[in-house]
Order: structure tokens, then sequence, then C-alpha cells
């Protein structure tokens, strides 16, 4: 069929493009301000981008519009529609789809299909399990927000059928990775996207409050996890985090899958050891051993997470703690942009105040207590930017020496929020003047942590220039 995605330039929408594009359906799309690296890489699959949301697109006449959650029937100040080619498609009774939605009936339908939520860790702990299957020889197709290194591209279909078939009635079925998120999935459907899903395997790595635009409290995250346990047959299996309150009130609601569980010591899959180099321990008896570059508590649960979920179809604890010893990590995850005169600069996707604190702590275990960490970040998200989580915010950054904060398009007071952490905070308004504060204040020896959701306007690229200067 053709299909025309309207916001197909965000990760998700992309992806999505790039599945359809393999499985044999033209693909067209729009967006605003058709932008790279996403559109660098739809063109090199031949997809046709238009910039905006013009109504002249209805032109094209797909066999199907599918929208992305970024479109909406919000009216612009002088009352004009801010999507017309949307109102174009209500008034035309145009067909249209969610990305989700078409991407459950077209590319998951017959696929074993394993799907990680939680959140923080989805990107990493989904590119993991991909990997882990891959190295099993399985062959997996996968959507993830963002790029793990070892594949360099964030979605692929695999194979068509499943290379080694596995245990259980659908263990013939082709494998399927893709990281489920809570967000809702378009202004016409309101449920999370992970409820079109329908997995085989669900992996709930984590859940606290979070997408306060959407959710009015943690109940109401907790009711749309249990939607997606609802949906996982008698045969698939649960692996949910042992560690987590908040899971656990889900599970209480009903499961009616097998479970798995990891994290803490009487938990089905635990470890033993530091975050870089651990023992797994299955039922209390070692079976495997991690040894990779990657720190923090956090990763040593997301590999449980994704031993426990590769466990479920086949893939021996041992095998998958190898396949994790070449785990390269997701694009923006701890990810190093350069080093100029000693200084180290990051890139990191941490967004929340758990993440900023979990990433922070994974890296002061790494470099240990004497070397200094900048955390330079942005409150980018629609959450953050409510300033729902401000209070947070000390906290997150208490192992950080220096915090910058960037406050551009903030409604609250930044400085009055970090005022706990004293001098050792400061806030900018621009980049150009944050990156000043950082290049003043770094020395030799010193990480400086980029966290952001966003581009950030390009300040990695940007400090590192600035601290080369003379």
């Amino acid at each position: 069929m053709h299909i025309h995605i309207l916001g197909i330039c965000g990760t998700f929408m992309g992806g999505v493009a790039a599945l359809a594009r393999a499985a044999g359906h033209k693909v067209t799309g729009c967006d605003a301000g058709v932008y790279p690296p996403m559109s660098d890489q739809l063109r090199a699959l031949g997809i046709d981008l238009i910039e905006g949301y013009s109504a002249d697109q209805m032109q094209l006449a797909p066999d199907m519009f599918v929208v992305g959650n970024v479109v909406s029937r919000a009216r612009l100040a002088d009352g004009t529609p801010k999507f017309p080619l949307m109102e174009a498609i209500l008034d035309a009774g145009a067909p249209y789809t969610s990305g989700p939605q078409w991407l459950a009936e077209h590319v998951l339908q017959g696929r074993h299909v394993l799907a990680v939520a939680g959140t923080h860790g989805k990107t990493t702990t989904t590119s993991m399990l991909a990997w882990i299957l891959e190295c099993a020889g399985q062959e997996p197709g996968f959507l993830v927000g963002g790029v793990p290194l070892n594949f360099g591209v964030s979605a692929r279909l695999g194979a068509a059928a499943r290379p080694t078939p596995g245990a259980g009635p659908a263990g013939a079925a082709p494998l399927f990775v893709i990281e489920a998120d809570e967000y809702d999935t378009a202004f016409f459907d309101k449920r999370s996207k992970f409820v079109h899903y329908r997995p085989r395997t669900a992996v709930l790595n984590n859940l606290e409050f979070d997408h306060a635009d959407i959710f009015d409290d943690l109940d109401a995250i907790e009711r749309q996890f249990h939607h997606l346990v609802r949906t996982v047959p008698p045969s698939g299996c649960v692996v949910a985090n042992g560690l987590e309150e908040s899971l656990a009130r889900v599970l209480h609601q009903g499961c009616w899958s097998s479970m798995s569980s990891f994290g803490s010591v009487v938990s089905d899959f635990s470890a033993q050891g530091e975050p870089g180099a651990f023992d797994v321990l299955h039922h209390g008896q070692s079976v495997a051993r991690v040894e990779w570059a990657l720190t923090g508590v956090h990763n040593q649960l997301n590999a449980l997470a994704a031993i426990a979920a590769a466990h479920h179809v086949g893939v021996p604890p041992a095998e998958a703690a190898a396949a994790l010893g070449r785990f390269q990590n997701v694009r923006r995850r701890m990810e190093v942009r350069g080093t100029v005169r000693g200084i180290t600069v990051y890139d990191d996707f941490a967004h929340h105040p758990t993440a900023i604190r979990t990433t922070l702590d994974g890296l002061r275990r790494s470099v240990g207590k004497d070397a200094r960490i900048l955390a330079v970040f942005e409150p980018r998200s629609n959450t953050m930017k409510l300033g729902t989580m401000k209070a947070q915010l000390p906290w997150a950054l208490e192992v950080a020496d220096l915090a910058f904060c960037h406050t551009a398009g903030l409604d609250w007071d930044a400085a009055a929020a970090l005022a706990p952490v004293g001098a050792r905070a400061q806030t900018a308004s621009t980049i150009d003047q944050i990156v000043q504060q950082v290049t003043l204040a770094a020395m030799p020896g010193d990480h400086i942590v980029c966290m952001s959701n966003g581009s950030f306007g390009g300040v990695h690229a940007r400090l590192l220039q600035a601290l080369t200067a003379p």
C-alpha cells in the first residue's frame, strides 16, 4: 500500500517509515522542519519528504494516512489550524490510523513481540535485547527510540521466519523487539502506545511518575501498565523489576501469564558484583558473567532484564552475557563526543531527575571520587517544562561538582529550584552563556556531561570548540 506519514521525522515514526519501506510499501511523509539525521536516513531509503502540513498533500491520495502523536487539532493565534492536512483528512473522510496501530497490523502480526516498557532504560534495554538475539543467530526485527551502535539504525524488519525455533507454542514465529512507550498514541487515541503491540514477552523495567502533560498521577500510569499486562497471552512472560513497588502494585491487579523477576536478591535473575563486571545468578546459582564497558547500577539492571527476556525465547544466560560483552551502547547514552586538554565531553539523553541521578552516579563509580563532574542540562521534556519535578533537581545533581542549567523556555525559576545546591549551580538563558560558564569553570581531568532529550543547541561541539581555543 501507499502510506503517507504525518510527523515522519520523529524517532518512532521514522522507524515505522523504514519498516514499511522494507516491507515493500510505498512511503511518503511530512513534518515541520524536515530535519537530519532522520531526514537523511529516510531519503536514503527512497522516501519522499514534504516540509509542513499543507492540505494540498491530499493530492497524493495514499491508501492510508498514518498520524504521529505530534499532530493535533490545535489552532494558531489567528484561528487557522496548526495542521491543515489533518483537518482536510477529517473533512474528506479519508482513511487514517496511528503509527502504533499501523505497526501492529502490518509488521508485528504473526511475530513474537518482545516489548520493553519502563520510565527509564527502555532504549538501552531494547538495544541490549536485540543484540543478544542477533548474536544468538535469531536475526530479530526491532524498533528502538535511538540508534544502537551495534546496528547503526533505529529500525529493522528482521527475518521473515525464525532461523532457530525456540520452545513454546509460538517458537517458530520470527522475533521482533520493540521499545514500548507509555506516552499516548495519537490525538484520537489516548491509550499508551504499548497497548497496541500485544507482546508475548513484556519487560517492565521500572515505573515512576513522568509525562505530567498527559498523566495526572502515578496511579494513572500504573493503570496503563496493567493494560499492557492484560494483553500478554498465557504462554507469554512478564519480566518485571523486583525492586519496584509500583510494578508490584501493577502485577497485584492481575497477571495471567508466567512471570520472571530480576533485580532483587530473591528475584529469578540477580547480579553479584560491580556494574562493570558481575556474575548473573539464576535462582541463586551463578550461570553467567558480564564484563563490559558500561557503568551504573541502572545498566546492570537493564542487562538482567535483557538476559531474562532472552531466556524466555530460549537464549541461555551465558550466551546472552557473552553478547553483552560486545554491546556498544546507544548513541547519546554517555557517548563521548571528544576530549580536549584532558577534559572529556559526554552526550547523554537523561531528562528526568532519576535518569540524571543514575547517569551521574554511574559516571562517579567509573571515574572515582577525586575527578570532577560538571553536569550541563536542560529541562526540556514536557514534564520538566511544567516544573512538576523541579524539587527533585538538587537530589538529582548531588554527585556533580558543578551544575549548569539552560533555562530557555521555562516558566518557573530554575535558580530558585537549584538554591539548595548553592554556589555549585549556575543558570543560563542562552547556549552561548552556558558555554562561557562551563569553559571558565572547566579544568584538565574534568568530565562534562551534557544531558537533554533534544539537540541542546549543539552545545557539545560548541564546548569542545571553546575548550580548544587558546
